[in-house]
């Protein structure tokens, strides 16, 4: 993984300045963690707002504070939803020789057979995956392979993830937890059950939306 360095500096300003300091392209944002006390920092947002938006809440990124680095993970962004802008980041400083446990994003990649030719639907249980590693071990994001799925009923559970990955990560999930699953639609199921004479056949009732993208990212 691309090492991405974001320059900030100390700040003072709190309070209502800190609007007059975004109205001048400002970031503010604060480093915190266990070995550091909470810095008040600001960043570029034009310069700052482009990195963070390439990057995960398990992405490692370095922060150069006038000169000192801090290895960190995005923890909190706040935002004008309005705007579409940042208005806020909360970093969480780390130390490269200590492992952490946090959660990484799943995504699902490819196509599963029995979606496609099946008609299936495809459910994803779970969207996150605990783990614990390094920080410069941390991946970006899970992706799981759902080609695998070629039946009705064929799932992906926690320990067929954890065969993926390397042995510096290690999965804290109950192994036998299910990830995703392909399952028949209710509609389907009820198509050949007889019609009783005088009643209308009622609407079908899907529980999960028919052609979810199954590359579609959890994050």
């Amino acid at each position: 993984m691309e090492k991405v360095v974001l320059k900030a500096t100390k700040r003072d300003v709190v309070g209502k300045q800190v609007k007059a300091m975004r109205r001048e392209g400002k970031l503010p944002a604060v480093i915190y963690g266990r070995h550091v006390e909470p810095i008040a920092i600001m960043l570029d947002a034009h310069s700052a707002g482009m990195a963070l938006s390439k990057l995960t809440s398990s992405s490692l990124v370095t922060l150069d504070v006038d000169g000192k680095e801090y290895p960190a993970l995005v923890r909190e962004r706040q935002r004008d939803y309005i705007k579409g802008l940042l208005t806020h980041v909360d970093f969480l400083a780390v130390d490269l020789t200590e492992k952490i446990r946090t959660n990484v994003s799943i995504s699902l990649v490819g196509i599963s057979p029995a979606v496609k030719d099946y008609n299936g639907v495809l459910v994803q249980n779970l969207e996150r995956l605990e783990v614990e590693c390094l920080p410069t071990d941390l991946p970006e994001r899970i992706s799981v392979d759902i080609s695998v799925l070629k039946q009705i009923g064929d799932s992906i559970r926690v320990h067929d993830v954890d065969e993926m990955l390397t042995d510096k990560v290690v999965v804290l999930n109950n192994p036998d937890d299910m990830v995703a699953v392909v399952t028949m639609a209710k509609d389907e199921s009820a198509e050949g059950a007889a019609a009783v004479p005088g009643e209308e056949a009622a609407a079908p009732e899907l529980s999960v939306e028919r052609g979810k993208k199954e590359d579609e990212s959890a994050e």
